[in-house]
């Protein structure tokens, strides 16, 4: 009798699985991508919501509160939810988590019956059985039907197609929005990992603290980031680049235009890039000496949005002395991981899935 209901369990859940989408997510500190088995990235959209003050009702998600950040009135405040790669408003996480499920999941047109869609989450390796268990609690109370965890870095390396399941060494950097997640995984496992509070973010910190210390002004995070994507680099460039910036004077408290150069943003970068690179250092230094020879000839493989940024990779690479290769589409890298991972035969996928400890 009982290895009917098993079987019929099964059956049930892959009616359930015909008529939901299920979902890979990255829910990162800058953005959150959502993938649907089948059809591909789907949703790409800012980890942010705007509220009102008053009440905590959110009036905007993703683009339309990114638009909010900096230009709101009094009582409307644009804020992301999570910060380093772990949610620090539980609240206004699973609303944002809620909304972008049934923004991608209504639109599919399935009737009336909607059954709930099996998610698998990246995060980030370092964080607590706590935190884990937030990002899982919060997952289910957005309307989930399962849950099931994968550490960033292995899902940055199963979406740029890297052999995770082969007894090799292969070595990933994901440079994020909040944290750079660094994996040195062999047979579906990490056997080394590492996680440092620097990311996209720090990178936009470094470029406003530089021009107000040197040119007294003010810029907020779209500026900063614009900066970086435009003229931004972590090696020197064959041709320099210069960008007219505007801001504020802190002086005199009216609005001032400046020109600066890719010299003076790497000049800026200079910190949360030297601390990215002795990050990979550390990792190489505890890798076994088995893997550490395959990483001669497989290289290092890099992802995340950070990883766009000019040079990086030469940076990395000249320090270390082992090639190093940026992903084709790095942005995509971690959510396309969460997806591969849907279709994966469950003995792989319970390899790679991250265990909390009351699932045991």
């Amino acid at each position: 009798m009982s290895r009917f209901l098993k079987v019929l369990k099964k059956f049930f859940n892959w009616m359930l699985g015909l008529l939901s989408s299920d979902m890979g997510i990255d829910l990162g500190t800058c953005n959150t991508l959502v993938y649907v088995k089948g059809e591909g990235v789907v949703l790409c959209e800012p980890s942010v919501v705007a509220i009102e003050k008053d009440t905590g009702i959110p009036v905007g998600f993703g683009d339309d509160a990114k638009k909010m950040l900096g230009r709101t009135p009094g009582n409307i405040v644009a804020i992301r939810p999570m910060r380093n790669g772990v949610i620090s408003d539980f609240e206004i996480t699973e609303k944002m988590l809620r909304h972008f499920i049934n923004k991608v999941h209504n639109s599919k047109g399935r009737g009336f019956f909607h059954p709930r869609p099996r998610l698998v989450i990246a995060i980030p390796s370092g964080i607590t059985e706590v935190e884990k268990r937030a990002v899982r609690d919060s997952a289910e109370r957005a309307g989930a039907r399962t849950v099931d965890l994968i550490e960033e870095p292995k899902a940055a390396a199963v979406g740029v197609g890297l052999p995770v399941e082969e007894p090799a060494g292969n070595m990933i950097i994901d440079v994020g929005g909040g944290t750079t997640e660094y994996a040195v995984i062999s047979l579906g496992g990490i056997v080394y990992s590492k996680s440092i509070k620097v990311g996209g973010d720090g990178l936009d910190n470094a470029i406003m603290e530089y021009l107000k210390k040197t040119y007294n002004l003010l810029i907020g995070e779209r500026t900063a980031e614009e900066i970086k994507i435009r003229i931004g680099s972590a090696y020197p460039l064959e041709e320099e680049l210069t960008l007219d910036v505007r801001g504020r004077d802190l002086i005199a408290g009216l609005p001032k235009n400046i020109t600066i150069t890719s010299e003076e943003v790497r000049e800026a970068l200079q910190a949360p890039v030297q601390a990215i690179v002795d990050a990979t250092k550390v990792v190489l230094e505890n890798t076994p000496p088995e893997l550490s020879s395959d990483l001669i000839d497989r290289g290092i493989v890099m992802a995340g949005g950070g990883s766009l940024l000019r040079g990086i990779d030469k940076r990395i690479a000249e320090e270390t002395g082992l090639p190093v290769h940026v992903a084709d589409d790095p942005m995509t890298a971690v959510v396309l991981g969460t997806g591969a991972t849907l279709s994966m035969p469950a003995r792989l996928r319970r390899r790679l899935v991250v265990k909390t400890r009351l699932d045991f």
